[in-house]
């Protein structure tokens, strides 16, 4: 089964239920929550002497599922890597605690006979995504002056990973 594409939840409309409890989970309204695709946060070498920062900065407010996250933190951070080896460190600022749902349906000769449409159609939770705000950063990269070509163009790779529109924010420090 293939996943279900962005557009299906890609703007944030509603309130997100997606309360997991663990000291107390009779209490949640997610009962299982759905595997993390995004696991790593921080990578590069951190150190003190950098003078530049950029960021990927969301245009508009959007929800963006954690694996096309993931997608594009791999993508970016494999030019990096390969540019610049050690010169950076990159941040991925957001953690995907929404937790989207699905309410399945049969398709097929007799379905009618066995699905009940959308009587009692919360949905069983398939995955998780976080919420962006317009002027939220999706991505820090902290390096030196020189290197910022490098990082346009990893962030202009992994932007091509993502749904919605983005655009790089540069913070040069004296």
């Amino acid at each position: 089964m293939a996943l279900r594409p962005a557009r299906c939840f890609r703007t944030p409309k509603k309130q997100a239920w997606t309360r997991f409890s663990q000291k107390r989970p009779r209490k949640s309204y997610i009962k299982a929550m759905p595997h993390k695709d995004l696991n790593v946060y921080r990578m590069g070498a951190a150190k003190k002497d950098f003078d530049c920062t950029a960021n990927l900065v969301a245009d508009i407010p959007i929800v963006l599922r954690d694996n096309s996250i993931e997608s594009a933190r791999q993508t970016a951070n494999k030019e990096l890597e390969t540019k610049l080896a050690g010169n950076y460190f990159f941040l991925v600022r957001v953690f995907p605690h929404n937790v989207i749902r699905e309410n399945k349906m049969v398709a097929g000769a007799g379905a009618d006979r066995i699905q009940k449409g959308m009587r009692q159609a919360f949905g069983r939770p398939t995955d998780r995504s976080a919420i962006l705000k317009k002027g939220q950063p999706l991505f820090t990269v902290s390096t030196y002056k020189a290197n910022l070509p490098f990082v346009e163009r990893a962030f202009r790779k992994a932007t091509m990973k993502l749904s919605g529109r983005f655009r790089l924010v540069r913070e040069v420090g004296a």
